[in-house]
């Protein structure tokens, strides 16, 4: 049987069911794990047509062999998912990168447990609570934890044998306070281990469950006149009402809720992960996730809480996610629109741009390249392009009441100047101060000849000014037949709005944009060049004229003495034997005595 009669077979037969799919190659190597509500659906439409993205494509081509397994939810489904991909790192999944190895709290499993940070996990029948993301917040839970209940650090085996033989003495930690002493049964194990039970309450953010019983020993210590244990209690309740008014960020009557923000690149999605519980953040986490086959921000963000699940296993009641998940869970979904919900899915969202944004900085600096193409992209995006802008041009006109009229191109390559491909264009055609003409006669001199030396033309022209110079420069390109050809847009200085050929209402973009931040140092850049041209051709005409008026001299001889010898001052400092060097023994001795008889 060929692989795919073989591959057909198999599809046939599969259930219509929730579960996982994994793909192998002919080296019977898993290549791809996948999650379904309808495994044969599922499986059915990678077979069934040719994809648009290639990788997928390719997918297909090296599949030979399929199983599964069928999962009573899909958000069982989800779950298993991710541990398969995690343990087989599949070549065409995406990759899991988290942040760090973050740090955990642990409490050990024996008579009077310990309670203490710690980063790798042992298998030991501990409990471990985190990971934290913020070492701060864990350093901040862990002081609360030991001010409300001393639990002991040493390293004893506190058997009840060796207890009640008196193998041990107190040290310095219960003389100073952090030690109950239950090396020496000061402490009994039943009140240690209400004191663990409260710990964990702490952890796990249930603080609601810590303050009755706190309130609970004050009542009782009052009715026993135990006034000095009563006063103990309650400064205990004191400071845990104060770090939760710390910590409070929203309403308080929100309890559980696992909040999710993600933010896309091209490459990966930045997943943020906060746990919130009666109203309070106790935990955030990160994840980037590398994109393989073109995946869907639905698909990555269910694969990132498919991973935060399985590193923390608290009871989850309501997920607060920015759009819709298309999954059958027993978990209450919610895409807020307003209110407490929605701030805290804003915080999440800033969070994970902020993650996105570190991640791009540390990756640019060891390539710069990549800076270069993600400001491409984004402008593109911004800009609505159907290509990078790689090559930009940008004219803009000088002219002072009307004289010496010039104008400039500037030209930008992969977001940085390329000066030595400036152009000035001293103006032929137009009179008198008219923006609209000029900017007409430079595109189309400027264009005309790109065409007749068939140089490529630019992905983009912008052009200083509004309607009025966009249309004229619009015009030049259709009479070229480029029109369509090359995007043209019109930058307006008043309001720095961006204008389109037929389209009566400009684009704004954010002042902070980095694509309008590109496309008004090319404007001011144009602005610049241009008026040092203006200057510098004014600077000549004056000196010119000045020449001009020697008895002997014209325009032509003029322009070979300021080629010479730069400016008029330093034609004046000159010998008569240096200009005559220029200009022969005659002329020179005329020009000399003009000049300093003058």
């Amino acid at each position: 049987m060929s692989t795919q009669e073989n591959l057909k077979t198999i599809i046939s037969n599969l259930p219509e069911l929730p579960g996982v799919y994994k793909y192998f190659d002919e080296n019977n190597d898993i290549i791809y794990v996948g999650k379904a509500k309808n495994i044969k659906k599922r499986v059915s439409s990678y077979f069934v047509k040719r994809h648009d993205n290639n990788k997928t494509n390719v997918l297909v081509s090296k599949i030979r062999n399929i199983q599964y397994t069928v999962v009573d939810t899909e958000f069982d489904a989800l779950l298993l998912e991710n541990t398969l991909i995690k343990e087989n790192q599949p070549r065409y999944n995406i990759n899991l990168k988290d942040d760090k190895s973050y740090p955990l709290i642990r409490i050990t499993k024996e008579h009077f447990p310990k309670v203490y940070p710690m980063r790798n996990p042992v298998k030991d029948g501990s409990e471990y609570f985190g990971p934290y993301a913020n070492g701060k917040m864990m350093n901040t839970l862990l002081e609360l934890v030991r001010k409300l209940y001393p639990t002991r650090n040493c390293n004893l085996n506190l058997s009840p044998k060796n207890i009640s033989e008196g193998k041990f003495k107190v040290c310095l930690e219960y003389q100073i306070g952090n030690c109950k002493g239950p090396c020496q049964n000061f402490q009994s194990e039943e009140d240690y281990n209400q004191t663990i039970a409260n710990i964990r309450h702490i952890l796990k953010g249930n603080l609601g469950e810590v303050r009755r019983h706190l309130k609970s020993c004050i009542d009782d210590s009052v009715a026993r006149l135990a006034f000095e244990e009563a006063q103990d209690y309650k400064l205990k309740l004191e400071q845990l009402e104060s770090y939760q008014s710390k910590s409070t960020v929203v309403n308080t009557k929100i309890n559980q809720v696992d909040v999710f923000g993600i933010v896309c690149s091209n490459t990966s999605a930045f997943v943020n992960y906060l746990r919130v519980v009666d109203g309070m953040i106790i935990h955030s986490q990160n994840l980037e996730i590398k994109k393989k086959i073109d995946e869907s921000e639905q698909e990555l963000l269910l694969t990132a809480i498919a991973q935060f699940k399985n590193d923390n296993h608290w009871e989850n009641i309501e997920f607060i996610v920015p759009f819709d998940l298309d999954i059958e869970t027993d978990i209450q979904i919610t895409v807020p629109v307003a209110g407490d919900k929605k701030k805290l899915l804003e915080l999440s969202m800033k969070n994970a741009f902020y993650l996105k944004q570190e991640r791009q900085i540390a990756a640019e600096k060891l390539d710069p390249s990549l800076k270069v193409d993600r400001l491409l992209s984004v402008m593109q995006k911004d800009l609505r392009l159907n290509q990078l802008p790689r090559h930009i041009e940008c004219f803009d006109n000088s002219n002072i009441q009307g004289t010496n009229p010039v104008s400039a191109c500037v030209v930008f390559k992969n977001g940085k100047p390329s000066k030595a491909d400036y152009r000035h264009f001293n103006v032929k055609t137009v009179e008198g101060p008219n923006d609209f003409a000029t900017m007409h006669e430079v595109i189309s001199r400027r264009y005309s000849r790109m065409l007749n030396e068939n140089t490529p033309l630019p992905d983009l022209i912008v052009v200083d000014g509004g309607k009025g110079q966009l249309s004229s420069a619009v015009d030049a390109l259709k009479e070229l037949g480029i029109y369509g050809k090359v995007p043209i847009i019109g930058i307006a200085k008043r309001l720095e709005e961006l204008y389109y050929p037929n389209d009566p209402l400009p684009l704004y973009l954010d002042k902070k944009s980095e694509t309008l931040k590109v496309i008004q140092q090319m404007r001011d850049e144009a602005h610049r060049f241009g008026i040092t041209h203006h200057r510098n051709r004014r600077s000549k005409g004056f000196a010119i004229t000045t020449l001009t008026e020697i008895e002997g001299v014209g325009d032509k001889t003029a322009d070979v003495l300021l080629k010479h010898f730069k400016s008029v001052k330093k034609i004046k400092e000159a010998s008569q034997e240096q200009l005559q060097e220029v200009v022969g023994p005659n002329l020179s001795e005329i020009i000399y005595q003009s000049l300093h008889a003058k």
